[in-house]
């Protein structure tokens, strides 16, 4: 392997381990819920609320490291979040109440954004536009890890050594991210003094960003996609384990397969991209997934879902999103290089709420069968297609009114 292999795939590597913060910080922590319950002399709802509480610092915290990686470059902002979530993960870890982890949670999980923020805005300044949807892909091999290891691990953790080592192990893995982009991470891109921090000057940025077709085309549509995905991890511990009856270790197992549907996808997109652009990938997988979204929900509608039926639909679903993702990522934020941090921060805030509703969605809606969640994710794909169906329309108009300007202004000089 040469010099520029190796030095593109620990790049890529890191930028996956910094994506991945936000997933694995989830994911581990899910199989100690009962230990912390009883641990902090609380209810497992409670202690649920401190996965709410992460998913609104995601949200919020994105929007918030998008100025700062334009005004202060890529490194500082992360060492900055990354000291930050080392230091409520500590606080997690010795927290004495619930109320107390609820809060930690909400403060970590604003520290472990800047490495999701930041992933992505690397991404768009150091890679050519038209790589960047296969850098996406390979980033979601690392990301699409951690469903399938970090339940696992974390049970495994919180068996062995007790709930609050599962923060310990979050920490080691922080310290390790850190002395990679230390190390492997190049800058790359300078402060810019000139970027102003002032909130009415950041809001107008963020509405720049926002009001370009094809950001909020492809933003939106990866977003409602990707929430699809959301409502299965919220509903499907419930479909699985009382629905069918299968137990903890089985449905890990269950969880393992699907997500290997997700990291596979993802990588056949690379390959995909060689013969087709993305724009067609999406619409196909857009389709597909709609078509298998509805399936599922008429099957659990008229009662005639069972184990293997519901667990290849979702698979089939969650392959389709391995199309989805990396290929909107990269054409949302395509038209940004200069404000890739701010359009990566805008994509990642609009994702993770809207995901943040699907899984509330999903709780409201329980009715003790599998329709909640089958009907949210058949919606989730319904949306997804309709977005990027009249967000194309909205893009090609503005495109033809460009393209009259362009002549107007080549018909002046002329005369």
């Amino acid at each position: 392997m040469t010099d520029t292999l190796k030095n593109k795939f620990y790049l890529i590597l890191i930028l996956g381990l910094l994506s991945a913060i936000g997933p694995f910080s989830i994911d581990m922590y899910l199989p100690a819920f009962p230990d912390i319950a009883k641990g902090l002399h609380a209810t497992i709802a409670d202690v649920s609320l401190s996965l709410s509480s992460f998913f609104i610092g995601i949200s919020v915290g994105q929007l918030l490291y998008g100025p700062l990686l334009e005004r202060f470059g890529r490194k500082r902002p992360l060492y900055f979040g990354l000291f930050a979530y080392l230091i409520a993960s500590a606080g997690c870890a010795l927290a004495s109440s619930v109320e107390a982890l609820i809060v930690l949670r909400l403060l970590q999980a604003l520290g472990g954004c800047a490495g999701m923020v930041a992933a992505r805005a690397v991404v768009r300044d150091l890679f050519e536009v038209k790589d960047n949807a296969k850098i996406f892909s390979a980033l979601m091999l690392v990301v699409a890890v951690s469903p399938i290891i970090a339940p696992t691990f974390g049970g495994y953790v919180t068996a062995v050594l007790g709930w609050r080592y599962v923060f310990v192990m979050l920490i080691i893995v922080n310290v390790v991210i850190l002395f990679g982009i230390y190390f492997l991470l190049p800058e790359s891109k300078k402060p810019n003094p000139n970027f102003s921090l002032k909130p009415k000057r950041i809001l107008s940025n963020f509405w720049s960003v926002m009001k370009h077709p094809q950001f909020y085309t492809y933003a939106f549509t990866g977003a409602i996609a990707a929430s699809g995905l959301y409502a299965y991890i919220g509903g499907s511990p419930y479909v699985f384990m009382e629905i069918f009856k299968v137990s903890e270790k089985q449905y890990g197992w269950i969880f393992a397969l699907i997500a290997m549907g997700l990291i596979g996808s993802s990588q056949l997109n690379t390959l995909m991209l060689r013969a087709y652009q993305s724009e067609q990938i999406i619409k196909a997988a857009l389709f597909c997934q709609s078509l298998t979204g509805i399936t599922l929900f008429l099957l659990a509608l008229f009662h005639l879902n069972e184990l293997f039926s519901t667990i290849f639909l979702i698979f089939i679903f969650l392959c389709c999103q391995g199309f989805t993702f990396p290929n909107s990522s990269a054409l949302s934020l395509a038209p940004f290089g200069h404000n890739a941090g701010s359009a990566s921060a805008l994509m990642g805030a609009i994702q993770m709420g809207i995901g943040a509703c699907s899984t509330a969605l999903v709780s409201f809606l329980q009715n003790h069968t599998a329709l909640p969640m089958t009907g949210v994710m058949a919606c989730c794909a319904i949306t997804a297609l309709s977005a990027f169906t009249f967000g194309r329309k909205a893009i090609a108009h503005r495109a033809s009114i460009e393209s009259v300007e362009e002549e107007d202004l080549e018909m002046i000089s002329t005369l």
